[in-house]
């Protein structure tokens, strides 16, 4: 798991399907969905994490997008 994508196809393999219309919003969105995954125990704790490291990172990249 190494881009917003990567996270993307895998909330697909499980008929998650986001698109909000702002890409600030869709990654909240996807974070919520892969905490509520994990809490359901459909991911380890390792993927978890990595997956939550990706996503605040791209989440931090369109918050500085935003404010320019």
């Amino acid at each position: 798991m190494r881009t917003f994508l990567d996270v993307l196809n895998l909330l697909k393999k499980y008929d998650i399907y986001i698109h909000v219309g702002n890409r600030l919003w869709d990654i909240e969105l996807a974070a919520i969905e892969i905490d509520n995954m994990y809490k359901a125990g459909l991911l380890e704790a390792k993927e978890y994490a990595q997956i939550k490291l990706v996503l605040r990172h791209e989440h931090e990249d369109e918050e500085r997008r935003q404010a320019l």
